[in-house]
């Protein structure tokens, strides 16, 4: 059964039983020191008091119709996660990967921490979302990547299903062959792929909101589907819309009333079951289309030489010539989305979530603690 719960997820993650999850991806608050802040505006065409101007020279007058935000700033960041990964690594299958999404200003720390909990050798991966959006600063290198960390819990045995991995063209096709190039090849650890954009329709009204094919990815090629998907940041609840359009279960928790609401109305489709909260009437929506087959790697290898050439500046282009998670980069055989609807957010980073509840896969043998209860050994 799917779930969306609203509550503080150190409430909830000690009620879920060991090796529940197969998957465990989260993106908690960077620790930006800032206050997270998304405004809905609409806009009505005013010529004589317009503050925007639109095509044609029109006038038009913004109208506030509310705002969302969450408090982004913690004296200590290490204290304030170390307990939820804890828990984190109690609650994976003995097979499951924890995929941890940050920022520059705590990824290094928190790559320590996991080292100690789970293990150096149970580290896979520095995953790095590059995207190319918004200012750059005058007086150092622009920030335009977030990390995310794959740690197994055994790093002899989990899931990484290869032939579910999206396809992307190469940059010189003509150097592999024409069938090679029609196939694309795999990414690597640096996936290219724009933020939500703030006005299109994959936005869900949710700040910090990720794209939908970064969660994707993660979701088809490291579960299987009937797997249960956790996601304790859950805020917009992006893993939960990757969960359900590839047949996995999920669950969802997050300590923000705001986003318990957008994730209701977001996943009506998938039927979930809320807890903490009632969603609001008419929240509903028919399940996400999906095209009947990707296009080949050759259609999007154009796109790329159409980039390389300077012919296109679209973010989404950039994403697919780069070797990114663009919407249209699909494996064969797997689900895209449809054209009209871009790739919903990643799971986002609201405050602290959850609650837990209803019937997990039991059976499974708690990892072994080191000192202190801590996995690991960590002292």
């Amino acid at each position: 059964m799917n779930r969306i719960i609203l509550a503080d997820n150190m409430d909830v993650l000690p009620t879920i039983p060991d090796g529940a999850a197969r998957l465990i991806y989260i993106d908690p608050p960077f620790n930006t020191g800032k206050e997270q802040r998304r405004e809905r505006l609409r806009t009505v065409r005013d010529e004589a008091d317009g503050d925007r101007v639109g095509f044609g020279g029109r006038r038009y007058r913004s109208l506030k119709l509310g705002s969302l935000s969450f408090a982004d700033a913690f004296d200590d960041f290490l204290e304030f996660i170390e307990p939820r990964l804890i828990e984190a690594h109690r609650i994976l299958a003995p097979d499951g990967s924890l995929f941890l999404h940050l920022d520059y200003r705590e990824a290094h720390y928190c790559k320590v921490l996991l080292d100690a909990l789970f293990g150096r050798d149970c580290f896979r991966n520095e995953i790095i979302w590059a995207y190319d959006y918004g200012g750059r600063p005058k007086n150092r290198w622009p920030a335009k990547h977030d990390t995310i960390l794959w740690y197994a819990k055994d790093p002899n045995r989990y899931v990484f299903n290869y032939d579910a991995i999206d396809r992307i063209p190469y940059m010189a096709p003509g150097l592999v062959g024409p069938e090679k190039a029609e196939r694309g090849k795999t990414p690597t650890d640096v996936w290219w792929h724009t933020i939500v954009a703030t006005n299109g329709r994959e936005r869900a009204g949710y700040p910090t909101q990720k794209p939908l094919a970064i969660l994707e990815r993660i979701v088809r090629v490291h579960s299987d589907p009937g797997d249960l998907a956790l996601d304790f940041f859950a805020g917009s609840g992006t893993t939960g819309e990757a969960a359900a359009r590839n047949g996995r279960r999920y669950l969802l928790v997050d300590i923000h009333p705001d986003a318990a609401r957008i994730m209701a109305k977001r996943l009506a489709f998938s039927n979930p079951a809320c807890e903490g909260f009632a969603p609001e009437q008419g929240d509903t929506q028919p399940a996400p289309p999906f095209l009947p087959s990707p296009p080949s790697a050759s259609v999007l290898q154009s796109q790329a030489r159409s980039v390389c050439d300077g012919e296109s500046a679209q973010p989404d282009n950039r994403a697919s010539a780069v070797g990114g998670v663009g919407r249209q980069q699909r494996a064969p055989g797997a689900h895209a989305a449809d054209a009209s609807a871009r790739p919903r957010a990643v799971g986002d980073r609201p405050g602290e979530g959850g609650r837990a509840g209803a019937p997990y896969r039991q059976g499974v043998a708690q990892s072994a603690l080191g000192h202190g209860g801590r996995p690991g050994g960590l002292p």
